[in-house]
Parts: structure tokens; C-alpha cells; sequence
């Protein structure tokens, strides 16, 4: 049997850092050049097409992509200003919003979804076989909903997540 490299914490996640953080540069430039907007704003769109009625709670959107309040409202007022949502009055709460897709948003994730696939296949799944990916999809999850129950968030499973776009 194969000895298991030692790799410390730090070395794992330097490394995890490092490639998320170079495939989103890429991802972004993808969807910069091919439909105009950044990668944010797909994360915004795919968060609020998985949602009921395709609206959160602006305070649960900007938790759902990881992102302050001051900042999701400068990214929510860009996106609704590109015609992809809207915000909504909260009727059972004055002080707070919705943000709903449109049926605009609707359409340019479908599109940016495709783009996605085949930039996810080009610049990841390339690189992984299939025994590779179900790794890598284990170990993640496992650090995913480890966390978000450490936090008090509700987990979740992102196997479940439906794919973006029209059904």
C-alpha cells in the first residue's frame, strides 16, 4: 500500500486558497467576456433561482455568497440596475426587502449556466477522473456542513442544489 503524504492544515488550505481563488479569476474573465457580468452576480442569480419563489431575504442572500450587508447592497443595486432583480417590500416586515429574479436574471443565468459547464469541465474537470471528483466532493461537503453546524447555519448539502436555469 502507498505511504500518505503528511500535509498540514495550513499546506491543504494555502493550496485550496490558491486554486479557488486563481479558477474564479478565470471564471470571472469568462463571464466578463462573454455576457458582461462577473462571477458574483452568477453566484447572486444561481442563490435566488434555488430559492422559493426565486427571492431571499436580502440579510439570507448575502450570507448564502459570503458577503458583508454594505457590500451585497452595492452588488444587489448593480445587478438590479443591469434588470436581472429586483427588490421587493418585505409585507411582513417593514424594514426589510426581497430580492427576487427576474425573468431577465432567469434567461442570463441560463446562459451563464452553460458557460459555466463548459468552463468547469475545461479549467477542473479535466483534470479529475471520476473517482478524483466524488473525493473531492466528500472532503468538501464534509467541511461545508461541519462548518455551517459549528455556526448555527442551517446546512446545506450542495448535491442537492437544483441546476440554475429554466427546469
Amino acid at each position: 500500500m502507498a505511504e500518505v503524504e503528511k500535509v498540514s492544515t495550513v499546506m491543504a488550505w494555502e493550496l485550496t486558497l490558491r486554486t479557488v481563488s486563481a479558477l474564479l479569476k478565470v471564471y470571472d474573465r469568462t463571464f466578463i467576456d462573454k455576457l458582461g457580468i462577473p462571477v458574483t452576480w452568477y453566484d447572486v442569480l444561481v442563490s435566488l433561482s434555488g430559492a422559493p419563489d426565486n427571492r431571499l431575504r436580502a440579510q439570507t442572500l448575502a450570507e448564502s455568497v459570503a458577503i458583508t450587508r454594505p457590500g451585497m447592497t452595492r452588488l444587489v443595486d448593480a445587478i438590479e440596475k443591469a434588470g436581472l432583480v429586483r427588490r421587493e417590500a418585505a409585507k411582513e416586515d417593514r424594514r426589510g426587502s426581497y430580492v427576487v429574479l427576474t425573468d431577465k436574471g432567469e434567461l442570463t443565468l441560463a446562459q451563464a449556466h452553460t458557460i459555466h459547464l463548459d468552463d468547469l469541465e475545461t479549467n477542473l474537470g479535466r483534470f479529475l477522473d471520476a473517482e478524483d471528483l466524488s473525493d473531492l466532493h466528500r472532503v468538501m461537503n464534509k467541511v461545508w456542513t461541519g462548518h455551517l453546524s459549528l455556526s448555527g447555519r442551517r446546512a446545506m448539502h450542495i448535491e442537492t442544489m437544483p441546476a440554475p436555469g429554466p427546469q
